[in-house]
């Protein structure tokens, strides 16, 4: 079926006749409203004639972990019609454990002649690997963003949502709630973005004059290894969890209720990434909102501007998080009223309004 000229028009704010002016590649129609009607047809999901069919400006390596959080698919699936406006095609390189390699997938991209290469959550973020790859392909001239971790000896533009906000935002909300014991989990240490998250942690902990130093439980990211930490941070009498992705959050509430403890009466959770389908977990998951979008349209511009030769800074450009408060959250046990039902959240904070990015030396 083609084209519906009404459903266009309405996507794109104009005539029907402006549409189909477009759709036969007539003039009198303006570059922006030309771009506003395309757009609406890639969005509708209808294929574009052939004749308004640009060739490809070139391939784009675009590295992620995996698929399995759902925050990486969120991230490439913005990144990918970011780069498809400019002309672009992607390549998705999706790792998993024994499969293809960072650098084994830098090689095959190479062999494509890929125009530049964009790595979210790559070897970049882990404070014990090599960089000598990154610094090779800057070396050829190849341009690359960073996203989500930084190391300041690569001379590359980076693209990181503010993850010692996102601890402190967490724990505030938790405090207001009454919290105080406050347990912390997320992925190993040697990772930049958890190494900032357990400093946004303590900075907030130590503002309220609360310590949790004994409350740490480091462990895999998903659901498994947010199950395993909060399994020992329940032993240690902690009545609420920040955790640094959504699937651990998810984790953490399974483990809670394999020993009894309703959520959120008993036990809070908060999560991070804000992936699609939290909002209707049971129950809706309270996390700190990574801003996805955003973050994916900067790494493509900058990756764009260098590889059409404009200058990029090479700096960490870097998006505050949200905190979006659902039904996993709730006033701490000792601060409910006699009947067990949970009391009014007097001071608890509301949703944060995400802030501009704003760039580290």
């Amino acid at each position: 079926m083609g084209p519906r000229l009404a459903d266009i028009a309405r996507h794109a704010g104009v005539s029907e006749a402006t549409v189909s002016r477009v759709l036969n590649d007539k003039p009198g129609v303006g570059t922006e409203t030309r771009k506003a009607v395309l757009t609406a047809l890639d969005v509708l999901g209808y294929e574009r004639p052939a004749r308004l069919r640009q060739r490809s400006a070139g391939l784009v390596g675009m590295v992620i972990p995996e698929l399995e959080n759902p925050v990486f698919p969120m991230f490439a699936q913005a990144a990918e019609g970011a780069l498809a406006q400019r002309g672009y095609t992607p390549v998705l390189c999706t790792q998993t454990p024994g499969g293809i390699t960072e650098d084994e997938y830098v090689e095959l991209l190479l062999e494509r002649n890929v125009s530049g290469i964009l790595f979210v959550s790559g070897k970049h973020a882990d404070t014990t690997a090599p960089h000598e790859r990154y610094h090779a392909l800057v070396s050829r001239r190849l341009p690359i963003v960073l996203v989500n971790g930084f190391a300041e000896a690569i001379p590359s533009a980076f693209i990181s949502a503010d993850d010692r906000e996102a601890g402190r935002l967490a724990v505030n909300h938790l405090v207001a709630l009454g919290h105080t014991r406050i347990g912390f989990t997320s992925g190993p240490e040697r990772y930049v973005p958890v190494r900032r998250k357990l400093e946004g942690y303590h900075q907030a902990l130590a503002l309220h004059g609360l310590d949790g130093d004994d409350l740490v439980e480091l462990s895999l990211f998903g659901v498994e290894g947010g199950h395993a930490a909060a399994v020992r941070l329940i032993e240690r009498g902690v009545t609420a969890m920040v955790c640094g992705s959504d699937m651990m959050a998810l984790g953490a509430i399974r483990a809670a209720r394999q020993r009894g403890l309703r959520v959120p009466q008993d036990f809070s959770v908060v999560g991070y990434d804000d992936s699609q389908l939290i909002a209707f977990t049971d129950p809706p998951l309270t996390t700190v909102r990574q801003p996805v979008n955003a973050m994916a349209l900067a790494a493509v511009r900058a990756l764009c501007d260098e590889i059409a030769g404009h200058p990029v800074s090479h700096t960490e450009f870097v998006f505050d998080p949200e905190l979006v408060v659902r039904g996993s959250t709730a006033i701490a046990p000792d601060r409910q009223t006699a009947s067990g039902r949970v009391a009014p959240s007097r001071g608890a904070l509301s949703p944060q309004s995400a802030s501009p990015a704003h760039a580290n030396p």
